[in-house]
């Protein structure tokens, strides 16, 4: 059984945060390409505030692709207007 990782008392900051949103984007991205909405919803609202810390220059760090997928295309599907799962 693998160790487990004991969370770390100081906050990411710098390259170290960047790496942290990038991952956490990739993560839901492929929640959302399995079809695991939860999961996916979860790993987003992780990765949207840590990416709400970043100043403007460390923004322009992460990839585009990851950014319009983080802030355009899943806001339409996890948003406060999408229709409500199961609202026939």
């Amino acid at each position: 059984m693998p160790a487990k990782k004991k969370p770390s008392d100081k906050p990411l900051t710098g390259a170290a945060l960047i790496k942290e949103v990038c991952r956490r984007i990739r993560v839901a991205r492929s929640y959302w390409e399995a079809h695991n909405n939860r999961a996916c919803r979860g790993e987003r609202e992780k990765a949207m505030a840590l990416y709400e810390t970043l100043a403007e220059p460390e923004k322009d760090k992460i990839p585009q692709e990851l950014r319009v997928w983080l802030r355009y295309r899943s806001e339409k599907y996890f948003g406060e207007g999408r229709t409500p799962p199961g609202g026939h």
